[in-house]
């Protein structure tokens, strides 16, 4: 880490002493390097510096990777000696210590995503830990059913189980890394399975040092393997014939091609992929809470969320009422460094996602597109956009059919509930939806004709871990958390005994 860098932000010593030295591979309960030791830089967002060089995983790592998860799943291991009650007790445990390191995680994730280090604390970090404590519950829950046969000769005993998949790969997005690899691990080791964890090039750090406290809590080595790279590596676990599953949050193209690359065993494969939320307003709705959740939908996260509202349909009535206050909103968003306590939004993740965002700014505004809010970059180092809100779009327009993940609302006015229906499944997205009304009788109504994962009625990003997630069309296969999270990280089993 530069002296620049360390300088400039008051951090925990427990923070600076982490990024006092190169972050390796956790490799079978070790720490080590590449085998061809290659590493890369992952790089602060706000000032667009390197903060520390992390080791980067190849194939042959890989490779390492998966023979310690099937060594530690196989009969025999110290992890198959794993009683539920005692996977629950090290799941409650890895709660407690990820809460007690709070602060210091909260740091590692705004220095490495940039999003404001008060929202990475509240947000992401306690959401993990409410995860750990969630999943430990489900421990000792995983039940099967007796099942009548009907025969006139003989007597039967039938009975199913639920048993652990094996080996899983995880491979998780940039946006929420904390979240995202707890999405993966938990469900998986709450099943009984091993994991080779790959977390986004951009954003190992707190996956790594998660790899550490589970460490300390007691994992048996070779339980979770945590291997930051490239899309090779990914690639890689992907086709592995010895990885059971791949659980996998991000792009749709990219969910494209680990589908075609599991085909070679057959793998289970989950998939949590892109969105274009349709976010609809009525002209009964509550029309001030409308405008601050509709604000909340498009720019929570820097926009860079799978869920958020970014197209926004206003019935022609309020119209012009909610695009000024949304902007109006927008306008007054404080875009800042994730230390800087002022900060509401921070940067973008990456020189690539800002340009592919100014991209998509310049080209809706050269296709007729008008922003009645922010429109351009902030003149300052990192990589900082400002909130937008386009209106005089079209159906065909890139800004309306695209995920562009960043801080962009596209208003389009609607005079009827068919109408608005037609246009907000007019993608090939389905992960989230919304829309507010007072008349909850529609509400319902229409949240029943939406094609999409999630239906918010009258709020925005509500959310519990025990509730479902995932998407229609498009944005996946599966469901993630609740007791519905569990079913993919476990083969059903039929028994049958004659008596």
């Amino acid at each position: 880490m530069s002296q620049i860098q360390m300088s400039r932000i008051d951090l925990l010593p427990k923070v600076t002493s982490y990024l006092s030295s190169p972050k390796q591979l956790l490799i079978d309960g070790v720490f080590r390097d590449a085998t061809d030791g290659r590493s890369f830089q992952t790089i602060d967002p706000s000032t667009a510096r390197p903060l520390v060089s992390v080791a980067q995983a190849g194939i042959d790592d890989v490779d390492l990777a998966v023979a310690a998860a099937r060594r530690a799943f196989d009969e025999g291991s110290a992890w198959s000696r794993f009683t539920p009650r005692a996977r629950a007790r090290l799941l409650w445990t890895m709660g407690d210590l990820l809460e007690q390191h709070a602060d210091e995680f909260a740091q590692l994730e705004s220095l490495d995503n940039g999003k404001p280090v008060g929202s990475a604390k509240e947000g992401d970090v306690a959401t993990a830990a409410e995860l750990f404590r969630y999943f430990a519950g489900w421990a000792t829950k995983m039940e099967g059913t007796t099942i009548p046969m009907s025969s006139d000769i003989r007597e039967f005993h039938a009975y199913t189980r639920r048993e652990p998949v094996g080996v899983v790969a995880g491979i998780v997005p940039w946006n929420f890394p904390l979240v995202m690899a707890c999405f993966k691990v938990i469900p998986a080791l709450t099943a009984g399975n091993t994991v080779v964890l790959k977390p986004a090039e951009q954003t190992p750090l707190t996956a790594l040092r998660l790899g550490e406290l589970f460490l300390e809590a007691g994992l048996p080595p070779g339980v979770l393997n945590v291997v930051p790279g490239f899309g090779d590596a990914g690639a890689a676990l992907a086709a592995h014939r010895d990885v059971d599953k791949v659980a996998f949050t991000g792009s749709t193209e990219v969910g494209k091609k680990i589908v075609a690359a599991a085909g070679g065993n057959l793998k289970k494969v989950s998939l949590e992929l892109g969105g274009k939320a349709p976010n609809i307003v009525f002209d009964d709705a509550d029309i001030d809470k409308a405008i601050v959740g509709s604000a909340h939908a498009a720019f929570f996260n820097q926009g860079q969320c799978c869920v958020n509202g970014s197209r926004l349909y206003v019935q022609r009535a309020v119209f012009d009422q909610v695009v000024e206050g949304v902007s109006r909103i927008a306008t007054a968003i404080r875009v800042g460094g994730a230390f800087d306590p002022e900060t509401e939004m921070g940067p973008l993740i990456s020189d690539e996602q800002y340009t592919k965002v100014l991209g998509y700014l310049r080209d809706g505004a050269a296709g007729g597109a008008t922003p009645t809010s922010g429109g351009d970059r902030v003149d300052r180092e990192g990589y900082f956009v400002r909130p937008t809100v386009f209106t005089n779009v079209t159906e065909e327009m890139a800004i309306h059919q695209e995920e562009i993940f960043g801080p962009v609302v596209t208003a389009v006015p609607f005079d009827t509930v068919d109408e608005v229906v037609r246009l907000a499944n007019n993608t090939r997205y389905g992960l989230a939806a919304g829309l507010w009304s007072r008349d909850i009788g529609r509400a319902h109504k229409v949240g029943a004709r939406l094609r999409a994962g999630t239906v918010w009625l009258n709020t925005w990003h509500a959310d519990d871990v025990t509730l479902p997630r995932g998407g229609y069309k498009e944005s996946g296969w599966g469901r993630e958390l609740g007791s519905f999270g569990l079913d993919d990280y476990t083969q059903l089993k039929t028994v049958i005994a004659e008596l």
